[in-house]
């Protein structure tokens, strides 16, 4: 991807070409997965005790999109695969803590905190979709322990999200690179 910088200049003068060193990084599957799980939760969120019927679509959308999103964690390309970003436990707390002292290291694909966000929003949203799902059924109507447990998935979920962002804005702030736009175009800075 280049950049022509001309600002200023008259005739045949001109500046060098900057050339903005850029790598793709999340291909268009989970591009389409993260935003369309976005806008699908928040729609979920909000329909949930006004529109059941669309609030149930919803949460089969949800449900199928986590689905593929685990096949295309096993076979997908480089950055999607979870081989790529699951890292250990002491890894993750290592990375979070040099982060808070804005010396983490950068990673092209998910580093150790995003990788675990990853698994932790999918395990968090399968419990959502798992307990909605109980209380379509006959064998769960009206269970109260089903009701909270889908509540509790749902509180839950929300806390994660809000890490996330907070992990995306200190990432982005930490490496001067815009994470959504890359979550947006595929493309991030190569170094």
């Amino acid at each position: 991807m280049t950049n022509a910088n001309n600002a200023g200049t008259s005739g045949s003068e001109t500046q060098p070409e900057v050339v903005l060193d850029t790598v793709k990084v999340w291909d268009p599957f989970v591009r389409l997965f993260h935003w369309s799980l976005v806008g699908l939760f928040v729609f979920a969120y909000f329909t949930g005790d006004e529109w059941d019927n669309a609030h149930e679509w919803a949460g089969y959308a949800i449900a199928a999109l986590v689905a593929v999103r685990v096949l295309w964690g096993i076979v997908g390309p480089r950055h999607a695969r979870f081989s790529d970003f699951v890292y250990s436990p002491s890894t993750i707390i290592t990375f979070l803590r040099d982060s808070v002292a804005m010396r983490a290291k950068r990673y092209i694909g998910h580093n150790p905190a995003g990788g675990a966000m990853v698994i932790g929003l999918i395990i968090a949203i399968t419990a959502i979709s798992a307990t909605g799902y109980m209380m379509t059924m006959d064998s769960f109507w009206g269970e109260e322990w089903v009701e909270e447990a889908h509540e509790i998935s749902v509180n839950g979920t929300l806390v994660l999200i809000i890490g996330h962002i907070l992990g995306v804005a200190l990432a982005s702030i930490e490496h001067k690179e815009n994470l959504v736009k890359s979550m947006i175009t595929g493309l991030k800075r190569r170094n």
